[in-house]
């Protein structure tokens, strides 16, 4: 269903980044210059010699002169070109340096960013699995891969971001519960691999329409709601406090079974089932107890 609904974001016709055609600066510019001085040269010995047959070659060459040089475009490192013809995408430049690109393209080149970006959302309150309300925030790293999606198929791309990056955690905030010590189960402060895993996958689907790459996703804040917190509290400090008495227990029948077999293998007290069951319960209070044991001394025997 997820899927279903990602796909409803997919413009009427997708964009893919592919090259634009160009020529290396470095081989223009001698071109460029040689037919400027060859116009320059035709218009001054036509007006000179009063001879317009020449004047009028070399004012048309100097016109073609002047517009290829509006071909020309510089390309900074980490920063790309989409350059357009008559409402057509025709091509990206990402190769840093001096190219010269269709002149006619002056007016519509785009430049767009490819480098790494970081988003810090801000804290946003939702409900996990168990209904219980949570404060949450995260941090996205991205950039920029697809250069024509970036451009021509989301209205605004910064936006995009905030926008999905919010519902990313908004979405995956309501799959998992806050905490749940089952054994095997995934939960939001639990299993924190998991959960950015399952973070990363869905806003890197999220954003794939705007031609995006998720490189890291983080968690910055994870809490309850204030209105919850101190209750919430009190139910981690009993489940903590249950779980460390199972294993005080557990670890308290252990010994009392390794004491009890030890006695029994080196024959030093014969132990009827009376007295064993009051040397267990002994064991136990001493093994389980919150605090020091306070030993009595038995002047008589266990039937007195």
């Amino acid at each position: 269903m997820a899927t279903e609904q990602r796909a409803g974001f997919a413009p009427r016709e997708g964009h893919t980044q592919r090259p634009a055609p160009r020529i290396r600066g470095s081989r223009a510019i001698p071109a460029a210059l040689a037919i400027l001085v060859a116009a320059v040269a035709l218009v001054a010995v036509g007006l000179k010699g009063h001879t317009p047959s020449l004047a009028r070659p070399g004012i048309v060459l100097a016109v073609l002169a002047l517009v290829a040089l509006q071909g020309f475009v510089v390309v900074q490192p980490n920063q790309a070109r989409v350059l357009v013809l008559f409402g057509r995408y025709i091509g990206t430049l990402i190769d840093p340096g001096l190219w010269w690109v269709n002149p006619l393209t002056a007016r519509s080149r785009t430049r767009i960013s490819l480098r790494v970006r970081n988003f810090q959302g801000e804290r946003i309150k939702v409900n996990d699995s168990s209904g219980n309300p949570i404060e949450l925030a995260a941090v996205v790293v991205w950039r920029v891969v697809d250069t024509a999606k970036a451009v021509f198929d989301v209205e605004d791309l910064g936006q995009f971001v905030v926008v999905q990056s919010e519902t990313a955690v908004r979405f995956l905030a309501a799959r998992y519960p806050y905490d749940d010590y089952s054994e095997g189960s995934v939960s939001l402060r639990r299993t924190t691999g998991d959960i950015l895993h399952a973070l990363h996958a869905e806003l890197q689907a999220r954003l794939e329409t705007a031609g995006i790459e998720v490189l890291e996703t983080r968690l910055t804040h994870l809490a309850y709601a204030p209105e919850i917190a101190e209750v919430m509290l009190r139910r981690q400090q009993a489940e903590a406090v249950l779980a460390a008495r199972k294993t005080m227990v557990e670890g308290a029948v252990g010994l009392v079974e390794m004491a009890l077999r030890q006695l029994e293998e080196t024959d030093l007290i014969e132990l009827d089932p009376e007295r064993k069951a009051a040397m267990v319960s002994n064991l136990m209070i001493v093994l389980s107890g919150d605090h020091a044991p306070t030993p009595v001394l038995n002047t008589g025997t266990l039937y007195t």
